[in-house]
């Protein structure tokens, strides 16, 4: 039982292999590879050409928020690291 489902799915995998191979090396899959690779550029072009351009909103909705700067300069209390290393 063991063997026979090696042998079928070592055969499934050859076919698979296979057929992925004769699909790439085909004629008709080769042409339209060169013919996408050659055609890029106008491709390309074309689809930019259509893209619609958006309007900008983006006027004065940034404000900046400067609350931590402020809070620095009114607590401005004595560090205590060194006094940490003490020994008491």
């Amino acid at each position: 039982m063991y063997k026979v489902f090696n042998f079928l799915l070592f055969t499934l995998i050859i076919i698979f292999v296979l057929s992925v191979f004769k699909y790439y090396t085909s004629s008709k899959n080769i042409v339209s590879k060169d013919y996408n690779r050659s055609n890029v550029d106008q491709i390309l072009k074309e689809k930019i050409s259509n893209l619609p351009v958006l309007n900008n909103d983006t006027n004065n909705v940034i404000v900046f928020n400067d609350s931590f700067e402020n809070e620095m300069n009114e607590g401005k209390k004595k560090r205590s690291f060194w006094e940490l290393l003490k020994s008491k």
